[in-house]
């Protein structure tokens, strides 16, 4: 594997825009909460680290990765001021379909909320086959895949005040 031991969530702060007059929502779900909140924490950090104030930071839990698209839904008509929204979650792969049908719904959740809103909304769901893979991808060997995703969500961010200010 041409990636093992490297750690993927590694950026340079100086491609990112400046983030600290953005807002984000973070819906996080329960399920799977040592690893959920793992990915939290890596994306509370990179916020952070590029300016954004606590205040400007929403969270919201959910029970589960298939109720992020509820949670997202909701927090997309509840705070319109939001610049961008990272969904949270965890799926381990088990002994049945349950996996696929979680995976492919959420995932096509999150891709309709992104056509039908004007604010973006990151895919931030481990879909992973062992414990081990998620530990290792939300603040393990491969780094902080939420970290990732509030990186994404800093440049979605500056796309949509872009095209704002492109549309007039």
């Amino acid at each position: 594997m041409a990636t093992a031991g490297k750690n993927l969530s590694e950026y340079n702060k100086d491609t990112i825009p400046n983030a600290k007059d953005f807002r984000f929502g973070i819906v996080v779900s329960e399920w799977n909460s040592d690893i959920t909140e793992g990915l939290f924490q890596g994306a509370f950090n990179v916020f952070i680290e590029n300016e954004v104030l606590k205040e400007n930071i929403v969270r919201w839990n959910v029970p589960g990765s298939f109720e992020l698209i509820y949670g997202c839904k909701k927090m997309q008509e509840s705070f319109e001021m939001l610049d961008a929204i990272i969904a949270v979650g965890n799926v381990i792969q088990g002994e049945t379909k349950h996996f696929d049908f979680v995976c492919d719904g959420v995932t096509q959740g999150i891709k309709d909320l992104n056509i039908q809103s004007d604010i973006p909304v990151i895919f931030c769901v481990l879909t992973d086959n062992t414990k081990q893979q998620s530990i290792d991808r939300s603040g393990g060997k491969h780094g902080n895949k939420g970290a990732e995703a509030a990186v994404a969500a800093i440049k979605m961010a500056q796309l949509r005040k872009d095209a704002k200010f492109y549309k007039g």
